[in-house]
């Protein structure tokens, strides 16, 4: 997968409102489709897809920005064809736990889930369900909030015997999923490296037989039978708005679809499209300023 390597520089901004300029500047170069950033003295710099940037959306984005005073330049170029992941690889991640208080016909009941690499395990292992994760170039080890989140959403579902991942990542969502109850798992995401990476993370978790993963956008959909009690999405907010419409064609009646990777500031918008098709809100979850909504028909 061919990426391009933009530096963005930050001008104008007063030191003490620098790290939110950083902050605001990568969360809209991300609606112009950019996966990762890392800071600069100057600003930051970003890493997009080639197949997925939107120069002209970025252009867009950033010509009013919102801290008075402060504009952005940047460069573009052709990044290296090299692992991005690769020290982080072979580090590795400490284990992380996320726990979901259910609530059942009967009572309260509270899960908890470990998500580790293989290498390195808490000291305390007492858990419902263990995920073992051998990330690839891809995301989702349960270290951003967005994961995190939708983890506990998984959590909370009853009704989850088919479930549909859209942009898989490493394949955690489906996983997890499948390891607290689910039949069939199908999953699907436009980088090849992530579609590799989520079959091979089934295979380590024992799940392989009951999970499908396929390469492509929500248009690989179409050649999919049958609809799932359980539709799920952590991708960036322009791409949830355009496919949400997909999302609903393959909901099971009385289904739910789970939606992150996206900022508070983006749930009306979400929840404006998610009325359009027949859709309810239902729970809602914040961290640190990302937001998971439950939604169902």
């Amino acid at each position: 997968m061919k990426y391009f390597e933009v530096h963005f520089i930050i001008n104008n901004a007063p030191e003490e409102l620098i790290q939110d300029a950083r902050d605001i500047l990568s969360a809209l170069a991300g609606e112009a489709g950019f996966e990762t950033f890392e800071d600069t003295p100057q600003g930051i710099s970003g890493y997009v897809q080639q197949v997925l940037f939107d120069e002209d959306l970025l252009n867009k984005l950033i010509i009013s920005f919102p801290i008075e005073g402060v504009t952005i330049n940047y460069e573009v170029k052709e990044a290296d064809d090299r692992n991005w992941n690769e020290q982080w690889e072979q580090e590795g991640f400490e284990p992380i736990v996320v726990k979901s208080r259910i609530n059942t016909s009967e009572n309260y009941q509270e899960k908890t889930v470990i998500i580790h690499d293989g290498r390195h395990l808490p000291e305390d292992t007492t858990c419902d369900i263990s995920v073992e994760i051998d990330a690839h170039l891809a995301f989702g080890t349960g270290n951003h909030e967005t994961t995190r989140m939708m983890v506990a959403a998984i959590l909370e579902q009853e009704k989850k015997d088919s479930v549909l991942d859209c942009g898989c990542g490493t394949g955690i969502l489906g996983i997890v999923a499948l390891k607290d109850g689910a039949q069939r798992c199908v999953a699907y995401d436009i980088d090849e490296w992530s579609a590799d990476n989520a079959q091979h993370n089934a295979v380590i978790n024992g799940v392989s037989e009951s999970f499908t993963s396929m390469l492509g956008d929500a248009s690989v959909l179409n050649d999919v039978e049958g609809t799932f009690n359980l539709v799920m999405a952590n991708i960036n907010r322009n791409i949830l708005l355009t496919d949400m419409q997909t999302f609903r064609s393959k909901m099971a009646e009385e289904g739910t679809l789970l939606l992150s990777g996206f900022y508070k500031e983006d749930i009306p918008l979400l929840v404006q499209r998610a009325t359009e098709l027949g859709l309810r809100i239902v729970a809602q979850k914040e961290e640190n300023n990302w937001a998971c909504l439950t939604l169902k028909l």
